[in-house]
């Protein structure tokens, strides 16, 4: 399973990529999440100590340098295209309960997409995770699929888009449905979230139209108790484990 899970701002992605991580490592599963939002919530989310002090990798300049042979604060310097990354997993990430943990971080020099050191690092990286590594990956995307590269998109399992009862959040949707597809990328789905009551149900069925839907996660007061403590989304939380449970379930039957 090579996941990506994406959504606009807010609508709990992190909380289900969290969720998914934890349920596939209590399968005894190889897991490793990244954490491709600029927010980067997810160290939390899974319930790691001292989340903030986690370094993105794309703020490791020393490193950067030199395995591209630049930095883009060096601007119009010639930098590798296909620089070295097999060994990072295993060197900058945090390990907790069976999960493995890396946080990329955003790239803040504006309009630079790829076309620069940390953008070439970050898509290398994805590619090596998603094509050549035996472990399941989760992706904790921004509402953009930017970070990932043509070659590692389309070897996503599935690409899960996050939405709430709204029309914004359905807009997003699309937005990124669209985009993936420009890329080639195929197996899109959505998962529901804040739920509560059949009317919600029934707007998501009806707006999302062609994507289909793997499951929905109802509304939890419990998620904003958990995030005031500082502990992880899923600890005590019987309820999403549950919901989020039958998406995994819908899933593995769509990708057969």
């Amino acid at each position: 399973m090579k996941l990506a899970v994406s959504g606009k701002g807010g609508v709990g992605k992190t909380t289900l990529a969290a969720t998914l991580s934890k349920l596939f490592a209590d399968e005894g599963r190889k897991v490793i999440a990244i954490d491709a939002d600029p927010d980067t919530n997810l160290a939390s989310a899974l319930g790691f100590k001292n989340a903030e002090n986690i370094t993105p990798l794309v703020e490791l300049k020393e490193l950067i340098k030199e395995r591209t042979g630049s930095t883009s604060d060096e601007y119009g310097k010639f930098f590798k295209l296909n620089p070295t990354v097999n060994d990072l997993p295993e060197k900058y990430s945090v390990s907790n309960n069976g999960l493995r943990l890396m946080t990329l971080g955003t790239i803040k020099r504006g309009g630079s997409g790829c076309a620069c050191p940390e953008g070439v690092m970050l898509k290398a990286l994805l590619n090596h995770l998603i094509l050549q590594r035996d472990e399941v990956v989760i992706v904790d995307m921004e509402a953009g699929i930017e970070h990932l590269g043509r070659a590692s998109i389309r070897a996503v399992t599935a690409l899960i888009v996050v939405v709430e009862p709204g029309k914004r959040s359905i807009h997003t949707a699309f937005q990124v449905k669209k985009l993936a597809g420009d890329l080639g990328i195929k197996t899109i789905y959505a998962v529901g979230n804040k739920i509560m009551n059949a009317t919600h149900k029934e707007f998501l069925k009806k707006e999302l139209n062609d994507i289909p839907l793997l499951g929905m996660i109802s509304y939890n007061s419990k998620l904003i108790e958990s995030d005031l403590k500082g502990e992880s989304a899923f600890k005590g939380n019987e309820l999403l484990l549950s919901d989020v449970k039958e998406v995994i379930i819908k899933l593995k039957e769509c990708v057969k």
